[in-house]
């Protein structure tokens, strides 16, 4: 770790806390090494291109990293850890946030599994412990319960949820502040391609709230980077679900790839380094985004979308092109 930067990057407030998380994080979903239901995605990855990709993501001034529960059933987390273990780095600049996985479980489940998920991280600090679907069999209040639970017993530092609706989010933030404590964020779908939450009323909740929005998926499953609107990519695997991945979608999405592509030039970035940090650079920089990485070269890149910023002009001018082509999708 000695010759990876420290503070390299600029730092976001997480909600209302005392803690400081880079604009970009790293998503593991991709260490679940192929195992479970979600996790088969993924190929699995050698542990050391994990650490590669870990120790690029650090080198670049990332300094957490996203995992779950439901990641490989605990796979995730554990080559997540093994890899900071190998790379020496201190808990300090390697943030870990994880995710309970609530479905068909209840509020207790929470705290009876809290040293699993421990014991899967090697021990290592949860700065941030997020609800990873609205699906408990409990309510949200004794969800909240439980997590102001384990932040008092020193287990979690912060609380999270993932995927809640506006009112959701309100209701556990409610909760949570009758115990003392304040809801960090919520982890949601965001990009140039999905902005629902724009208007269905979560982010204007969360900035009045001073909750913070990590948005995951940022680079819409790749289609933000331009490789498949280039001729002869194919589309693969999962993708061929994704809707915006059919071919009317990706002839619809062609002038925000070409704004992408011009932006891109006169920056001398990525296509998809623009897309990432047009997310980042929302007013108010409380929107962090966490795109993940399969090979090293990809954790460089997410990296490389931090340490500067498109301008106010640029910036709309996107947005603008954005949304004339969801307008003409719907």
């Amino acid at each position: 770790m000695n010759d990876i930067p420290e503070n390299s990057a600029p730092r976001y407030r997480l909600g209302q806390s005392e803690t400081w998380l880079s604009p970009i994080g790293l998503g593991t979903w991709q260490f679940s090494q192929g195992r479970g239901m979600v996790g088969k995605f993924w190929p699995r990855l050698e542990p050391a291109l994990m650490m590669s990709i870990v120790e690029e993501a650090l080198r670049h001034g990332i300094n957490w990293f996203d995992t779950a529960e439901v990641y490989g059933k605990g796979k995730s987390e554990e080559a997540l850890a093994e890899a900071l273990e190998e790379l020496g780095a201190p808990p300090e600049r390697a943030l870990i946030a994880t995710k309970w996985w609530p479905v068909m479980r209840s509020a207790s489940h929470l705290t009876r599994t809290i040293d699993e998920r421990l014991r899967r991280l090697h021990g290592r600090p949860i700065t941030l412990y997020q609800i990873h679907q609205p699906y408990s069999r409990s309510s949200i209040a004794k969800q909240m319960e439980a997590m102001a639970r384990l932040i008092d017993a020193g287990h979690i530092q912060h609380a999270g949820v993932s995927n809640f609706s506006a009112a959701q989010m309100a209701e556990a933030h409610r909760v949570l502040k009758s115990h003392g404590h304040a809801l960090a964020s919520n982890q949601v779908r965001y990009h140039l391609l999905d902005r629902r939450i724009e208007e269905n009323g979560l982010l204007a909740k969360a900035e009045e709230l001073g909750i913070s929005i990590i948005a995951y998926s940022p680079l819409a499953q790749g289609i933000l980077t331009g490789k498949f609107h280039e001729p002869g990519t194919r589309v693969s695997g999962m993708r061929r679900m994704d809707p915006h991945f059919r071919p009317p979608a990706l002839q619809a999405s062609e002038p925000l790839i070409a704004a992408l592509k011009e932006l891109a030039g006169r920056y001398q970035v990525t296509p998809g380094q623009v897309a990432l940090n047009w997310i980042i650079t929302a007013p108010g920089d409380r929107i962090f985004a966490i795109p993940g990485a399969t090979r090293v070269s990809q954790a460089a890149q997410n990296g490389g979308a931090m340490g500067w910023r498109l301008s106010a002009g640029d910036r709309e001018a996107l947005s603008d092109v954005s949304r004339e082509v969801l307008k003409r999708s719907r």
